[in-house]
């Protein structure tokens, strides 16, 4: 064993090391889980190193500390070093609990049941199996908090009074996947984007802003569908839309779930409807020879579900009840979900509406004037899809799966950690991105646009009398070919309007747009 602990190596699962050094913290124990075991997890975004010299320092996603850093030959104390300068990894603490024991973990605590690595240990094995060990509650020691709110964003914590710890843990032992503290997202909370936008709307007519809220409401619908690579018909944008304007008016529960699936789907539409129940998913293709699963994506077992589904509403109400930012719960519930993958299909525009549904529900967002987040995310499309792949990538090759008789997937393996244990800082900062964007970009765009249109309608209705239908189309003609109406329009459609006119429209529309056309 001491072998594992003393050995130099410049590259670790692939990941180059910025000098040749020996792994610490949860790269040693993931190392000797795979030696021991033979059972591979998801690497960290981030790992630890320590060498012989004097320098600390982080590069390439390697934190490199110096030899003074340096924890004992053994398993608890590489998880104690994980805890102090890596932060919490609930996947890797599991495994490696498993793999050394209840009667080492037990001992282990019982030789220093005060420290306060120990009781965080204590704690989260009882929490994560649900275990009571055969160790006495603590009577006395001041309380310390599970998660170092300096590395990972936690919720409100609370009193543990058997291990003398706070619980801010920000989620269930089902479902907790956790996000690191990045000067990103803390340069985002500390911008309050949604008071900018509430700001920007106080002065704003009602009616302006409740058809900019109509508008905005069609279009993130009908960018949710484009994003699958469906094009809808218009009553079915219009139908999803009014779902999304309904956002934050009902909990988020497994038969809300099953009815949103029934708009975006529409009703048994689908042989296998609601929650999966003994069949699996993936998402991908098939082999053009042989049929069999090319998968992007496998979803969770489906004996899995009722588990996950119950852990992901459970953290749900955990962090709603708390100070969690909302675009953090955000991130964690709507990703949670898709990475889930519960339905046989419309997990993405679900997806997609949680978002929506948790910044209307936090206050984050205003009902009357959602943010458009698909809109933004189909604007990023491709950042959104390598989000997605950084995720489902690794966690593909851990999945051992074989083909059905219908060309479905078949897991073989237990998975069940991978869709509740995880890192999802990425997902959040994206996430960031896109309300960002909504808030400073699109929002501000169309109420702009707007403004001009009823300008220009206005000047178009002072010059020449036609139905509002016919001036709203002229203008979208105009506007979509760049301030010219087209010979073929022209002909098709305004041939009794006279070509100075015509013309002097088309000075209107420059001279109303021209701010649009140079940015």
């Amino acid at each position: 064993m001491n072998n594992q602990f003393s050995q130099q190596v410049s590259i670790f699962r692939g990941r180059r090391m910025p000098e040749r050094g020996f792994l610490v913290g949860y790269a040693l124990l993931l190392k000797v889980i795979e030696e021991q075991t033979t059972k591979r997890l998801p690497l960290p975004t981030s790992l630890s190193m320590y060498t012989a010299k004097h320098r600390k320092y982080v590069q390439d996603n390697w934190q490199v500390f110096t030899i003074r850093h340096k924890p004992g030959n053994d398993l608890p104390s590489h998880m104690v070093f994980g805890l102090k300068y890596e932060g919490i990894d609930l996947h890797i603490l599991k495994e490696t609990f498993k793999l050394i024991g209840t009667k080492a973990i037990t001992q282990m605590i019982l030789n220093e049941p005060t420290g306060q690595y120990t009781r965080r240990i204590w704690f989260l094995y009882e929490w994560m199996f649900a275990k009571t060990l055969d160790i006495p509650d603590l009577t006395r020691g001041t309380y310390v908090d599970i998660i170092d709110d300096n590395q990972q964003y936690c919720v409100i914590g609370k009193n543990s009074t058997r291990h003398r710890v706070r619980n801010n843990m920000p989620g269930t032992a089902q479902f907790c996947p956790l996000i690191r503290k990045t000067k990103k997202l803390e340069s985002f909370i500390v911008d309050r984007l949604d008071d900018k936008i509430r700001q920007g709307l106080l002065n704003v007519h009602n009616d302006l802003l409740r058809r900019t809220a109509a508008f905005l409401l069609l279009k993130d619908s009908k960018a949710s569908f484009h994003i699958e690579g469906q094009k809808p018909s218009p009553l079915r944008a219009r139908n999803w839309g009014a779902i999304i304007g309904s956002a934050g008016k009902y909990q988020l529960t497994k038969e809300e779930i099953e009815r949103l699936q029934q708009v975006v789907i529409g009703k048994n539409k689908l042989r296998h409807m609601g929650i999966r129940h003994n069949h699996e998913g993936f998402i991908g293709e098939h082999d053009i020879e042989d049929f069999t699963p090319i998968p992007d994506h496998i979803s969770a077992k489906s004996e899995d579900l009722p588990d996950l589904m119950k852990g992901l509403f459970e953290t749900n109400e955990i962090l709603q009840k708390s100070e969690y930012h909302p675009v953090l719960t955000a991130a964690t519930i709507a990703f949670g979900f898709v990475y889930i993958h519960p339905l046989a299909d419309g997990n993405g525009r679900i997806h997609r509406y949680i978002i929506q549904h948790i910044l209307v529900l936090q206050g984050y967002a205003d009902r009357s004037m959602i943010f458009p987040v698909s809109a933004s995310i189909l604007d990023r499309i491709t950042t959104y899809q390598d989000v997605l792949e950084h995720h489902s990538s690794p966690r593909l090759e851990l999945i051992q799966w074989e083909s059905t008789e219908d060309y479905n997937t078949r897991i073989l393996n237990d998975t069940k950690d991978l869709y509740r244990y995880y890192d999802i800082t990425l997902e959040a900062e994206f996430l960031f991105d896109c309300v960002q964007d909504t808030i400073e970009r699109v929002i501000p765009n169309e109420l702009d646009y707007l403004k001009k249109y009823d300008m220009l309608t206005d000047q178009i209705n002072n010059l020449v009398t036609m139905e509002n239908t016919r001036v709203d189309l002229m203008i979208k003609f105009i506007h979509q070919n760049e301030g010219r109406l087209s010979k073929t329009k022209r002909e098709k459609y305004f041939d009794f309007i006279e070509d100075d006119i015509v013309g002097q429209i088309e000075a209107q529309y420059k001279d109303v747009f021209k701010s649009e056309n140079e940015d």
